[in-house]
């Protein structure tokens, strides 16, 4: 990874598993980081936790509950009062077949918080990242996407919750973002670049809903700090493509080192992209720059 002093990072849901490693990372390479949680007890802890291993790094904590849209709103204006730059925005926070529920803006828990908590939050930073001179967005997905397809008719599952397809719809909509997020910096704002990352089968606290993945994880995973591998590739490599989408090499993505992989047809639909971020504004109320 590339020396990152200097580098200003925001990581969402970092006070363990992938978003832990993630930053660890980031900040042994010199980066000043933000541990951006839903709970400030832990993410200070995993701040301990960093500064124990690394005496010299640069951890800041803030409080982050990416389900309240009024909290997403709170935490950028007071990252962007404390902060006169912003280099990589690491969209990694998420939770995983969670029982039935809905964010206090009645949106359904896993759509509200992988998916439109990351688009209001990116949306609210994206003009602070402007003042650095190459920031990076990347937006942590998962294979499930390959399961998942955004109904329009019921984006927040009211009429028939299904855990696992609620799941891959948000993992899906992660990717349609940072495609279309991309293409329209391109455009717009071509010094920022999104890129997306996935982390294959890696053993972290985002499985404790299933009653089966924990079983196999000992067995299967490859720790978090492997994978966090491919949003590392995603945020630091001075070669990899706009737009481009990276996770572990062997095995059908679930396992290695990282390289660049495809993904689903659905997640490359621009219309679907086109017409998800026009829901994704009016049910955040935040409308990006032009």
């Amino acid at each position: 990874m590339p020396d990152q002093e200097g580098t200003v990072a925001v990581v969402t849901g970092s006070n363990s598993g992938i978003g832990f490693w993630t930053a660890l990372r980031l900040a042994e390479a010199g980066a000043q980081v933000t541990l951006a949680c839903r709970n400030l007890d832990k993410a200070a802890a995993a701040r301990d936790r960093i500064v124990e291993r690394i005496p010299t790094a640069k951890v800041d904590v803030g409080l982050l509950d990416l389900a309240n849209l009024a909290d997403v709103e709170r935490f950028s204006t007071e990252f962007q009062a404390n902060n006169n730059r912003l280099d990589l925005l690491i969209n990694n926070a998420g939770i995983m077949i969670p029982p039935y529920g809905l964010t206090p803006q009645g949106h359904e828990l896993q759509m509200g918080t992988n998916h439109l908590g990351h688009f209001a939050l990116t949306g609210r930073l994206l003009p602070l990242m402007l003042t650095s001179p190459a920031p990076r967005v990347v937006t942590v997905s998962s294979t499930a996407h390959r399961i998942g397809r955004i109904n329009f008719n019921d984006l927040h599952h009211s009429k028939r919750y299904v855990p696992w397809l609620a799941y891959g719809q948000s993992k899906l909509a992660n990717l349609l973002f940072a495609y279309e997020l991309d293409r329209r910096l391109a455009s717009e704002h071509p010094t920022v670049m999104s890129t997306a990352a996935h982390p294959g089968f890696a053993t972290t606290g985002i499985t404790r809903e299933s009653s089966w993945i924990p079983f196999f994880e000992p067995l299967f995973g490859q720790n978090a700090d492997t994978g966090a591998w491919p949003t590392l590739r995603a945020a630091t490599d001075p070669d990899a493509p706009r737009g481009s989408y990276w996770g572990p090499r062997w095995c059908f993505q679930l396992w290695g080192p990282p390289k660049l992989v495809g993904s689903s047809r659905a997640s490359r639909n621009q219309a679907t992209a086109e017409a998800l971020w026009r829901a994704s504004e009016e049910l955040t109320g935040v409308q990006y720059l032009s």
